[in-house]
């Protein structure tokens, strides 16, 4: 099951994880983030070991995705180091191709 990231926990989880993040900006209204859901609770099921996964509400955690400019959802970041790495917007994303970016990030963990 993905983690749960918000305006209060983020810069713990995120920012100074030791592992690289996957976070998912979502909102309960948006279909293609609703689509994506299972992908991602996969995801954080499998890697749990070498990343994190989580998800952060746009409605509820609004801090968040005003800081690294989330305009449409779903939006996809992955941090390393407290820094976006990758960034991938839409619903349109396959689970072997996150798992991948994620799965490179945690093998160059500084």
């Amino acid at each position: 099951m993905a983690l749960e990231f918000t305006d209060g926990n983020f810069n713990q989880e995120v920012l100074q994880s030791d592992k690289p993040v996957l976070v998912d900006f979502w909102a309960a209204w948006c279909g293609p983030c609703i689509a994506i859901a299972p992908m991602i609770d996969e995801l954080a099921n499998e890697i749990s070991t070498t990343a994190k996964v989580g998800k952060v509400d746009v409605d509820n955690n609004p801090g968040v995705a005003a800081q690294y400019g989330v305009r449409a959802i779903p939006t996809l970041l992955i941090f390393k180091n407290g820094e976006v790495v990758e960034q991938m917007v839409g619903g349109n994303v396959r689970k072997a191709d996150l798992a991948e970016k994620l799965n490179a990030h945690a093998g160059s963990v500084a």
